[in-house]
């Protein structure tokens, strides 16, 4: 199974229909790398940080290193509400990276080689699907967290990203433990 995705991911980037790389910021134009370097570096100025994820993003729509970057403004800023919007975009541009249904509830483990770290797109889809989980947690949506971190699981049933200590944060809650 692991070598026929491995193999449908060759064919997909020959075919041009992604770059794997991209995950890691390869391929990022060095206009929008400085774009996102300024943001981090002006991260205290939150319209100047904006205004230089903005950048990137016109200059790269779509790529990565773009959403993560938006992401972390956000998430860091606790902004979690914009924070989990770009999560949204970027499960759906993972779940597309790896051939996979636009809707996670669909992901299934032989969707992609889920079970390798070193297959980045399907990393990037877990650790997408992980943040989302844990972004509805934050914002009192505990079904639907529940939901995306019990899928996790599912797709990562070894634990390497650590759904099931969230999961085990949610029994404790439901049964009154505060700690």
């Amino acid at each position: 199974m692991a070598e026929s995705m491995a193999l449908r991911e060759d064919s997909m980037a020959q075919e041009g229909l992604y770059d794997p790389a991209e995950c890691l910021g390869v391929g990022l134009p060095a206009e929008a790398e400085s774009h996102l370097r300024l943001a981090g570096q002006n991260f205290h100025l939150s319209e100047v940080a904006l205004a230089h994820l903005q950048a990137a993003w016109d200059i790269a729509p779509g790529h990565a290193a773009i959403y993560i970057g938006k992401y972390r403004f956000y998430f860091y800023k606790n902004r979690l509400s914009e924070a989990l919007e770009v999560a949204v975009e970027c499960l759906k541009k993972a779940a597309a990276d790896n051939g996979m249904s636009p809707n996670w509830r669909d992901a299934k483990p032989g969707d992609a080689d889920f079970n390798s770290f070193d297959a980045i797109l399907p990393r990037f889809f877990l650790f997408t699907l992980k943040g989302y989980g844990y972004l509805q947690m934050r914002l009192g949506r505990l079904e639907e967290g529940r939901a995306a971190i019990e899928k996790l699981v599912e797709l990562d049933p070894g634990d390497k990203l650590g759904g099931k200590v969230l999961l085990q944060v949610l029994e404790r809650q439901a049964n009154g433990d505060e700690d």
